[in-house]
């Protein structure tokens, strides 16, 4: 079969393939800063990546689909490590009262926050839920992304939490995208628990988190350690539940005050602490020991107008692995950009370019347990790419409301 070349772009399932003419950014562990390769490709067999590097170096692929990219860069497909993605209505009338000045605790307080995302969802079924949620899992595809972790927490009861997970489950049948599901049972007090928050956590321990585990449906558990929310100790009884059904955990830490929640995190070997904005260095140090990833959300700490940066200097000097990722929920990130993260990320938290890109690659990744899958561009790892028109990395971080992207490819597709 003759060779086919074709623009960076589409082409028929099953077929090897191979991106020439490029420029890469490789991201590979052991690379200096993004692994770039200025006369680069990528050939991949069956939705795997079976060589990046220099075109030169590249080995026979006479019967691969050939597709010139023309001098264009190619990154890892993008990786959003920490979304609320699945919910039902919006919360515009709280952004309205942050503007007149009411905080966030006071907000959640009044009976909105959190809790007005409860009633929300508990309302619609399904099919409602994927329907409006479809929109934004679009926005961040078509700016290249190819993994998402989606939380639930806006259900709080069994039968709530079940279909959210459900619905998240199903973007990813609905869309070519890998979707990572986290049971976020832990994310505040419903209603009916009735200010018992040690009760709330008992029957999430006993009935929920089993229930949930047993049908497959959580890929890790996630918990909002604060004190508008569950206490350390709470969370420790929900992690090592945990542990016990196998499920690895996650944890929105410090992102309010100092409850230590980076370094409970760490002592669970958790994938990720995320937010981290009151970290201190004893926590920092005990997240590099444990290997724990530090997930940034520059979105919240903007959208809540947070003056108490996370400490990105603390976390390079302990060697803590950085990622960014959008915290798109309804109420306090209504995000469905990472490349403006990235920037925000930047602009706000001081992280470098190479931070930002490793961060919503590499490292969110990493923060999701599939470094070993995806990530980076390496033999053996899934074909997940993002083809760019730009001259240099940096625009994906410095340019804002602006959107590169010539072609998205996953696995191989």
């Amino acid at each position: 079969m003759p060779d086919s070349t074709s623009k960076a772009g589409g082409g028929p399932a099953g077929r090897d393939r191979l991106w020439r003419n490029a420029r890469l950014a490789t991201l590979a562990p052991d690379a200096d800063g993004l692994g770039i390769v200025e006369r680069g490709a990528v050939l991949a067999s069956g939705g795997r990546i079976v060589y990046a590097g220099p075109e030169s170096d590249m080995p026979a692929a006479a019967r691969a689909e050939t597709i010139d990219c023309e001098g264009r860069w190619i990154t890892p497909g993008l990786i959003d490590c920490h979304t609320h993605l699945v919910y039902a209505g919006d919360r515009a009338q709280e952004f309205e009262a942050r503007l007149r000045g009411a905080s966030y605790e006071e907000i959640a307080r009044a009976g909105g926050g959190i809790a007005s995302s409860v009633r929300a969802l508990r309302a619609a079924d399904e099919d409602t839920l994927v329907r409006q949620s479809l929109p934004r899992l679009d926005a961040l595809i078509a700016e290249g992304v190819t993994t998402i972790e989606i939380k639930s927490g806006y259900g709080l009861d069994l039968a709530s939490e079940r279909m959210s997970l459900r619905a998240a489950r199903r973007l990813g049948r609905e869309r070519p995208v890998s979707v990572r599901t986290t049971l976020l049972g832990a994310h505040a007090l419903p209603p009916e628990a009735k200010g018992d928050k040690q009760g709330f956590i008992d029957g999430l321990v006993r009935d929920m988190l089993p229930a949930i585990a047993a049908e497959g449906l959580a890929d890790a558990v996630d918990g909002f350690c604060e004190g508008i929310a569950f206490s350390p100790e709470q969370i420790a009884a929900v992690f090592a539940a945990a542990g016990r059904l196998g499920l690895p955990v996650k944890l929105h830490a410090d992102q309010l005050s100092n409850l230590h929640g980076a370094a409970l995190a760490a002592r669970f070997g958790a994938l990720s602490a995320d937010h981290l904005e009151y970290t201190d260095a004893a926590g920092a140090a005990a997240m590099a020991q444990a290997g724990t990833v530090a997930v940034m959300l520059p979105g919240a700490f903007y959208f809540i107008r947070e003056t108490q940066r996370p400490p990105i200097d603390a976390f390079r000097r302990a060697g803590v692995r950085m990622a960014v990722a959008t915290d798109s929920n309804p109420g306090t990130s209504p995000l469905t950009s990472l490349l403006l993260a990235m920037n925000m990320a930047a602009t706000l938290f001081r992280m470098t370019v190479d931070e930002c890109i490793a961060g919503a690659t590499r490292e969110a990744a990493r923060a999701l347990g599939l470094l070993g899958e995806t990530g980076t561009l390496e033999a053996g790892k899934w074909a997940d790419l993002a083809v760019w028109n730009i001259e240099r990395p940096a625009e994906l971080v410095y340019r804002m409301g602006f959107n590169p992207l010539v072609t998205r490819i996953w696995r191989g597709q």
